[in-house]
């Protein structure tokens, strides 16, 4: 079953549904779930069916042909604001929120959403990064969040309730979407790539983690590529830092010279790492490694000869994951792919042992 095209969250659109016909439908939520399962067509969705000209707000539906429902979707409704992290910033600035300072509170979300609808039922705020949420951005949107203007609509979309702050978590309403099912991020690969064969669609979406940007991503053949030679040199343990990082940071480079894709590239290749040693410590820990046959190749190649049994590659999974938070910090690529290879291979051949906290 899907709702509008939005498939695998039919239980998040009847709760939605329920808390509408009862007339409990809540100011704020949280959107919170992994990266490519569909939070943001969600949350545009639910924006159409709650603008909807044509059909009654408690049905929940979009007729998809209205003039609100073809402002919404293209982002262009004049009760429907959108904001999300700058490429080339850290957080959410705050001017966002409140307006820059010559127009402080006259302009902003916070000001927008609390002007009367022009067109529709309600103001509605998506706010698509909240992941990238300061204490700043989090204080200005504190007064909205408490008292919420009438007839209002403000929802967040982030990764997890442990990235939101707590004054965010606090008065939101927390919203789970769940990883994509395999087989339906493969038939959605191959509808939206006709060059991906069935079976190798099947493949891609095993090595997806529910998200079928990911899956989107690895169709280049290139990053196939490069899997192949990560996987190679990390089954083998002991491996070669230097010669890993030039690769990867080539690799990385081929991209071009503009920042946020070889952001979006680093941040997929360290994601691949990151696989690689989940699996190593689940399979170090007793338990049955999950993934496609070359990965499960490469962690059987690297337990037999893993000296740190799984608290050492729990370190490294740790190690990923803090790279890829300093990606999102706006590290420095090329030294941040030096320093995180190097720790790896520090890490796998036991010569570095350091708490999570220590990066």
């Amino acid at each position: 079953m899907s709702w509008h095209g939005v498939l695998g969250h039919d239980a998040v659109f009847e709760r939605f549904r329920r808390a509408v016909r009862h007339g409990r439908l809540a100011s704020t939520f949280l959107f919170v779930g992994p990266p490519g399962v569909g939070k943001r067509l969600t949350a545009i969705k639910l924006a159409q069916a709650l603008s909807c000209e044509t059909i009654p707000e408690e049905r929940l539906e979009a007729c998809g042909t209205c003039p609100s429902c073809i402002q919404i979707l293209a982002g262009s409704h004049p009760d429907l604001e959108i904001v999300s992290r700058p490429e080339d910033k850290s957080f959410i600035p705050v001017e966002t929120f409140i307006g820059a300072r010559e127009h402080r509170l006259r302009e902003g979300l916070c000001h927008n959403i609390s002007l009367k609808p022009s067109l529709g039922r309600r103001r509605i705020a998506i706010i698509d990064d909240a992941d990238f949420l300061n204490e700043a951005g989090a204080n200005c949107l504190l007064k909205t969040l408490e008292e919420p203007p009438p007839r209002s609509l403000l929802i967040l979309i982030g990764t997890s309730q442990q990235k939101q702050l707590p004054t965010i978590r606090s008065r939101s309403q927390i919203v789970r979407f769940e990883p994509l099912d395999p087989a339906l991020i493969a038939q959605l690969l191959v509808r939206l790539d006709a060059s991906v064969a069935p079976e190798e669609a099947r493949r891609l979406a095993m090595l997806a983690d529910g998200s079928l940007t990911r899956a989107l991503e690895l169709v280049d053949q290139d990053q196939q590529e490069f899997r192949e030679r990560l996987l190679s040199a990390l089954e083998q343990v002991t491996f070669a830092a230097v010669p890993l990082a030039k690769d990867t940071n080539a690799f990385v480079e081929s991209v071009g010279k503009e920042a946020p894709p070889r952001r979006a590239r680093t941040r997929l290749l360290i994601g691949m790492a990151l696989d690689f040693f989940r699996q190593l410590m689940r399979q170090l820990s007793g338990e049955s490694a999950h993934g496609d046959e070359r990965l499960l190749k490469a962690v059987s190649l690297a337990a037999r000869h893993w000296s740190t049994a799984a608290e050492g590659a729990a370190a490294c999974v740790e190690r990923c994951l803090e790279a890829l938070l300093q990606i999102d910090q706006n590290a420095h690529v090329v030294t941040l792919i030096d320093c995180w290879i190097d720790d790896l291979a520090e890490l796998a051949a036991g010569r570095l042992v350091r708490s999570a906290s220590a990066w």
